[in-house]
């Protein structure tokens, strides 16, 4: 089968973020430039058996081609009982194993940026995807190690067990979210594998992003945090424009509120409001909307509210930097 991602130009990717890259976040990204998108982290335990909540997890919108799904796991079997799973789902391009979340409840079950301290295992899980599944392309997402860094160490044993790109995410475990990130990591890995690097860390404006692919050399960024509250990053990129003219700005975020009411019904209405919070953010009477919107449950009169107050206050302020609100996954 042959891969729908090409790395002949580029890669704009979107990172798996827990809360925030729902379908209806990832429809609006994909459809304002991103080249990637990726599922939220799945649990391959929740995948194996059947959980519900999981299956409405992995629904793909239309426009999302080529579709990653993140998996986490670190029982073997388990893992290939969730790609035989995902075998039998005709939308999924591609199977990305997570090798970097550093949420403690993930990494004491063994998953995520835990493998990174058991290469062995996490050779065996890797070599399981690979065989088990019927999909086009294998990723898996790292960071530079889990106490201390082995990038280099660790990105050779992910391009020998057969996996198609890398994401780095450039801190290790200990760094968690707060550590500079290490970007000359990042190029070292580029200039030891031969498959494609995709760069991940603290990109959050066109600027940032184009410095990381000058200094990384790698194939693509992945941005997770940084496109909460500012989607638009992505246009920016595909079209080269440091500015973004206000109309697509109010254009991105009532494509996103409508996306989520159709995708969570009436729930999607104050699923939405962390999001109203994040756009409103540096606006005039952005405090003001916000309690508001807080108490507003009918679909309806709340996209009225907001479609006004955005139509009518197209300039965003500065300074919002989508911080530790979520785990980038």
């Amino acid at each position: 089968m042959t891969s729908k991602l090409s790395f002949d130009s580029t890669v704009y990717a979107l990172a798996p973020l827990a809360g925030y890259t729902d379908l209806p976040f990832r429809n609006v990204v994909k459809k304002f430039g991103a080249d990637l998108t990726v599922s939220e982290m799945l649990s391959s335990n929740a995948l194996a058996y059947g959980s519900l909540k999981t299956l409405k997890m992995l629904e793909r919108s239309p426009n999302e081609d080529p579709y990653s799904v993140q998996i986490a796991g670190s029982d073997t079997d388990v893992v290939r009982r969730a790609v035989e799973f995902l075998n039998t789902q005709d939308d999924i391009d591609i199977i990305d194993l997570n090798c970097g979340c550093p949420v403690p409840k993930i990494v004491c079950h063994g998953s995520g940026s835990s493998l990174l301290r058991d290469l062995p295992r996490m050779a065996s899980i890797i070599e399981t995807i690979k065989k088990t599944s019927n999909k086009s392309t294998l990723s898996v997402k790292i960071r530079l190690g889990f106490e201390d860094k082995n990038h280099i160490e660790i990105a050779k044993l992910v391009e020998s067990c057969g996996a198609d790109f890398i994401a780095v995410h450039g801190r290790t475990r200990a760094g968690k979210f707060k550590a500079p990130v290490d970007y000359d990591a990042i190029g070292e890995i580029k200039a030891n594998v031969s498959i494609p690097v995709i760069a991940n860390g603290d990109i959050d404006s066109y600027e940032k992003a184009q410095w990381v692919l000058s200094h990384t050399k790698a194939d693509g960024v992945m941005i997770g945090r940084g496109a909460v509250g500012n989607p638009w990053i992505f246009h920016q990129l595909k079209t080269g424009s440091i500015e973004v003219d206000p109309l697509i700005k109010h254009a991105i975020i009532m494509e996103h509120l409508d996306g989520m009411i159709r995708f969570f019904g009436e729930r999607g209405v104050i699923t939405f409001r962390k999001h109203v919070h994040t756009y409103s953010k540096g606006y005039e009477g952005a405090s003001a909307l916000r309690g508001l919107v807080n108490a507003i449950v009918d679909p309806v009169e709340y996209r009225a509210v907001v479609d006004e107050f955005f139509l009518h206050n197209r300039q965003i302020g500065e300074g919002f930097k989508a911080s530790d609100m979520s785990c980038e996954c």
